[in-house]
């Protein structure tokens, strides 16, 4: 069938103008334990590809059912489970994954007040007693680490109708900001940068544990190489220092991360 010359011109033109948003910008979804220190970079990554980023931000649990569920994206920055999972069901080209950074988790306090001893398991405890409240998010990266560290103390029973859950953790650095809770306890790197939050430190190092966070990029995108330098330039060595200040480890590349607090 012929397609009338004014029709096939309007269609030509809106082809064009979608393959122009394709390569105008870089969609990229990101967990919340990466934020700050993308956000810091942001400028200069978007100077180094070229193009403006849209960054969405999330945990990586929310973002994953998004993806799963047919979400254009170009980047995603998730923690290395669920990164790894979407690389099983085709979502995220399995060669472009790279190690990004780590962080361990810490606890928080309102700006301003009393920051309880934690530097040993037994303070951990007497902390964790002695508190009136804590939060943290339902489904993030941490909460597993945090379950299990509760187990460890034996504080389960104890701490349960204390606890705050939130679906993102802007609302839990909220509520410890505005005094609704005492404490927050999640990934270091999302105290850090938090206003209204004073970090106290990290979890004792018999109870500490890690997330690690890794980029990939989509099996879908239409930008592969200007993901690739992107996810090439989150991981190079020149900003270690970023995510330093940010209370992350830059995992560099061919090397285990150190255990340095």
């Amino acid at each position: 069938m012929r397609i009338p010359t004014g029709i096939a011109i309007a269609l030509s033109f809106l082809f064009a103008s979608q393959a122009g948003v394709q390569a105008t910008q870089i969609r990229v979804l990101c967990s919340n334990g990466l934020k700050a220190v993308v956000e810091e970079l942001r400028s200069r990554a978007e100077h180094e590809i070229g193009l403006p980023l849209t960054i969405e931000f999330s945990t990586s649990v929310a973002i994953r059912q998004r993806i799963q569920s047919g979400e254009t994206f170009d980047v995603a920055i998730l923690s290395s489970e669920v990164l790894d999972d979407l690389i099983k069901s085709a979502k995220i080209t399995a060669g472009t994954r790279t190690d990004l950074g780590r962080s361990g988790i810490g606890i928080g306090v309102r700006s301003g007040a009393r920051k309880p001893s934690i530097t040993t398991v037994e303070a951990l405890k007497t902390a964790l007693l002695n508190a009136k409240s804590m939060t943290w998010v339902d489904v993030g990266a941490s909460r597993v680490h945090i379950d299990k560290m509760l187990a460890e103390l034996g504080l389960e029973n104890d701490v349960r109708p204390k606890i705050v859950l939130t679906q993102q953790v802007d609302q839990s650095i909220a509520t410890v900001a505005e005094g609704k809770a005492e404490l927050i306890i999640t990934l270091i790197s999302e105290i850090v940068p938090a206003k209204g939050v004073d970090y106290v430190g990290p979890l004792p190092p018999k109870v500490q544990n890690y997330v690690s966070l890794a980029g990939g990029v989509s099996a879908n995108s239409k930008n592969i190489e200007l993901g690739r330098a992107l996810i090439k330039f989150l991981s190079d060595p020149s900003v270690a220092a970023v995510y330093k200040n940010k209370g992350m480890e830059l995992v560099i590349q061919g090397n285990a991360p150190s255990r340095s607090k």
